[in-house]
């Protein structure tokens, strides 16, 4: 823990005039809060809330990152200053101004800018640092959080998320880094004017939108049928809003009925308790649009446009949502039954993901890879694929709504994934069935899964201690049964081993490195803990299958129940 009242003195001598305001009310307890740890830069990047202090986001923690950032690129890429950064940013408060801060701190180490004139997906920003062979690529945005936060994202060359070996160097960079001494900066519109920062958009935005086209299945049925199909989206106030309809007007679909109180980009996301679209809360007012015209689907994205949720009919007519693994499991199936599918054409998911998709993929002869949490080694995968060429990937999807198909960006797409689900409820309308109904074709066909995440927050100093100590007693003393369910094994990804609980053999897991315990539980079930790597959070998956739903939702309040005994 680091001195609180030193830092805080620290930054009352060297912050800004209305930074030291802000400080000056502060109570000794919103002091520590603020300044007894430096907000932690890993994989995912930076998140926090916005706010002065080493514990919050705000342009000076921005600046760090960045100078620690440009570091990183000038000592290990030999082409940096002329390959550049791509630069997005979404709807969120101050995410323009933290984004002209990075822009300008790269500029002054001579790296190149790509800066976009107004909000962009973050897929575009993967798929842009590629297309204009960057360096590096940055968003800044804080996903479907509620709207105190703000982030920074940080991509590789490859267009993926950064790997926890660059993100290590970056963070030890920034840990050499005086945050206020320390960071290069250089007048932003000098920056432009000299050339440093150039503003890109539609040039961009259209080869993006040409790729995104392209990873459609149906395109002579959107063109010939889409006119008359009715749906409903909302891009939550964020960055979706304007590609997404592009592409679904571009491909045929001309019925599109806009949210309009969710429309305009809005920092505060004044509509909604959190900008998420895998919470139902979220639907609330699309639901009501949907039943005044009668629409057939209802699709929501995330304020930076990479994750997305639907609600449809079920059998009783009333809209129901579906969870993001019960439309990846749809979407494997589409694409997987439509068409030719390329020899060692491969579909990949992380292991927190349901494995009713391995019913699919052995159905169709596709292999099924698994990767880490996060889309980041999805991306990786895709890489690894292309360099090897053995295995080409055909779809890739996580639980928390995250998808893509095509290989044009390296991070989950609400834009592609927008367009496919839009397409697949056209294409199953045609044969007289809901997305509602086709789901349940599939579980009579695969057998029932239901699955769920139980997420636990703990704020603070005690709160980090807390799930250090959830984590480790987990770890040296792993339950035998657990709702109900013998423990049959247990993967510890932190340690890359995994136990047979009857034999006691070990077996190793080739996978990197991460503070997960995954335990395999009797007949297929499933419960993995996990400490979220952007969030003072620790995370639970459920994941249970039966012979009915009835089944499972009984084996899943079990172990919903045991977490909350044992936990």
């Amino acid at each position: 823990m680091l001195d609180f009242q030193k830092e805080y003195r620290n930054w009352l001598n060297n912050a800004d005039s209305a930074t030291r305001l802000d400080l000056s009310s502060l109570n000794d307890a919103e002091i520590q809060d603020r300044f007894y740890r430096t907000l932690e830069f890993g994989t995912g990047g930076l998140r926090g809330v916005i706010g002065a202090g080493l514990n919050r986001i705000n342009k000076y923690v921005v600046g760090q990152a960045t100078q620690g950032l440009a570091n990183q690129l000038l000592k290990t890429s030999n082409n940096s200053k002329c390959q550049g950064v791509a630069i997005a940013y979404d709807s969120r408060n101050m995410s323009p101004e933290f984004a002209e801060e990075a822009a300008a701190v790269l500029a002054a180490n001579g790296i190149k800018v790509y800066l976009f004139e107004s909000l962009r997906p973050t897929p575009e920003l993967s798929f842009a640092v590629r297309y204009l062979n960057c360096a590096s690529g940055i968003v800044i945005t804080a996903s479907h959080n509620p709207a105190k936060y703000n982030g920074y994202k940080v991509y590789g060359a490859d267009g993926s998320q950064i790997t926890p070996e660059t993100s290590n160097i970056i963070s030890s960079e920034i840990a050499g880094t005086d945050i206020f001494g320390g960071v290069r900066h250089m007048d932003f519109e000098s920056a432009k004017t000299l050339g440093f920062i150039e503003i890109v958009g539609e040039s961009i935005d259209r080869a993006y939108i040409d790729r995104v086209k392209e990873q459609s299945v149906n395109p002579s049925l959107v063109s010939v049928k889409g006119g008359d199909y009715t749906l409903v989206y909302t891009p939550l106030h964020g960055s979706g809003n304007l590609p997404v309809r592009r592409v679904l007007d571009e491909i045929g679909f001309k019925n599109v009925i806009v949210v309009s109180e969710q429309e305009l980009p809005d920092g505060n996301f004044p509509t909604v308790k959190s900008p998420n679209p895998e919470e139902k809360e979220g639907f609330a007012i699309a639901i009501k649009y949907a039943e005044i015209h009668n629409a057939d689907l209802i699709i929501a994205t995330d304020p930076d446009g990479d994750r997305v949720g639907i609600a449809v009919k079920d059998a009783y007519g009333k809209y129901r949502t579906m969870t993001g693994n019960q439309v990846g499991v749809l979407l494997t199936e589409y694409i997987s039954s439509q068409g030719s599918l390329p020899e060692n054409g491969t579909v990949v998911k992380t292991i927190v993901t349901t494995d009713m998709v391995r019913g699919i993929c052995q159905k169709y002869g596709l292999e099924l890879a698994e990767v880490l949490t996060g889309f980041k080694y999805i991306g990786e995968k895709i890489m690894e694929f292309e360099e090897s060429g053995d295995k080409t990937f055909v779809f890739g999807f996580e639980e928390s709504y995250g998808y893509l198909k095509g290989t044009y960006a390296r991070d989950k797409d609400a834009v592609v994934a927008s367009m496919l689900i839009a397409e697949m409820a056209l294409y199953y309308q045609m044969q007289g069935l809901t997305l509602y109904e086709q789901m349940q074709n599939l579980y009579n066909e695969y057998g029932y899964y239901t699955e769920d995440l139980i997420s636990v927050t703990m704020e603070g100093a005690s709160g980090i201690e807390k799930i250090k100590g959830i984590m480790e007693n987990l770890r040296s003393v792993p339950p035998k049964k657990i709702g109900g369910l013998k423990v049959s094994a247990v993967r510890d990804y932190k340690t890359a081993q995994k136990r047979d609980i009857v034999s006691d053999e070990i077996q190793a897991i080739f996978l990197p490195k991460s503070d997960v315990l995954y335990f395999e539980l009797e007949n297929g079930n499933s419960f993995v803990a996990r400490p979220s790597g952007t969030e003072p959070k620790i995370k639970f998956y459920l994941m249970c299958r039966g012979e009915s739903e009835t089944e499972t939702e009984n084996l899943l309040e079990n172990i919903k129940e045991w977490v909350k005994q044992n936990i």
